[in-house]
């Protein structure tokens, strides 16, 4: 079966809606997410306006600071500190990558910690690995909502995880063992790659390599989560780490590139951004 992610994000945004509409009601006012935006890259830009279009589809406000490439690190930051001090701004997210003049750590940290919904801030990582309430990185949140929807329990599970990211690989694989799996990750440096794919009976691939996994590095029946953004080389169109025809027919369930994980990510910014609303409410 096919994972959609996208049909997936659109019932989950329809309740948020609805959820949102009460909000206003209760308090007065919606939640803001204000997004921070450093230079002009196209991709960068490209993400902010499938956010900031999310957001008005579920009533969300939003708050575009937009800032030149040539911004130093300590203009950048008072801009967040402002950010962090306005009170009708409920989530702070810095579009990454940022220039090489600046540090993304700093940067991150800098966010409050009850604005941070993208969950990069560190103490949120710390309550993560601690088993603590946090709040999750949206494409681990939306991957394991991915599960939760078509019933795939992960409890006594072998799953694997391929890549090691701060935003993706190991917030992932932290999820998958707070549900009780079996959980290894993998990596560029990982030896005979295959030889631990093959199993996984819950597969998460987030290596940035197109077509990586091929129908012979999964079992059968395996559940295959595709978390890759990449051009086909042949084609010039999107495509997975997963070589998604390969591997359709050998899983038994797989997520395509686009129209997977994408739409989730975005959808779970959303809901990261209500619940710091509510969180900052009470």
């Amino acid at each position: 079966m096919i994972i959609d992610g996208k049909e997936l994000a659109a019932r989950l945004k329809s309740g948020m809606a609805r959820r949102v509409a009460q909000l206003r009601e209760l308090y007065g006012r919606v939640p803001m997410l204000a997004v921070v935006l450093v230079g002009e890259n196209p991709a960068s830009r490209s993400y902010i306006r499938g956010k900031i279009k999310a957001a008005g589809e579920v009533g969300i406000e939003s708050l575009l600071v937009e800032l030149p490439v040539t911004v130093s690190e300590s203009e950048l930051l008072a801009n967040i500190e402002r950010l962090n001090a306005d009170e009708r701004v409920d989530g702070v997210l810095v579009q990454l990558p940022l220039p090489d003049h600046i540090c993304e750590n700093r940067v991150i940290a800098s966010i409050a910690l009850e604005k941070d919904v993208d969950g990069f801030h560190p103490l949120n990582v710390a309550r993560l690995w601690r088993g603590e309430e946090c709040m999750l990185p949206c494409t681990p949140k939306g991957i394991m909502r991915m599960l939760a929807d078509n019933n795939i329990e992960a409890d006594g599970k072998r799953a694997v995880v391929v890549g090691r990211s701060n935003i993706v690989g190991l917030p992932m694989a932290k999820s998958l063992l707070n549900a009780n799996a079996t959980v290894t990750i993998a990596h560029s440096h990982t030896k005979n790659l295959g030889d631990i794919t093959r199993e996984a009976d819950i597969l998460v691939v987030a290596a940035g390599c197109a077509h990586l996994i091929g129908a012979d590095m999964i079992k059968e029946g395996a559940v295959v989560i595709d978390v890759g953004i990449n051009h086909d080389a042949v084609t010039g169109k999107l495509c997975g780490d997963v070589d998604f025809e390969a591997c359709r027919n050998r899983a038994s369930y797989i997520s395509p590139v686009p129209g997977g994980v994408g739409p989730m990510t975005i959808c779970m910014l959303m809901d990261n951004t209500i619940e710091c609303f509510e969180r900052r409410r009470k």
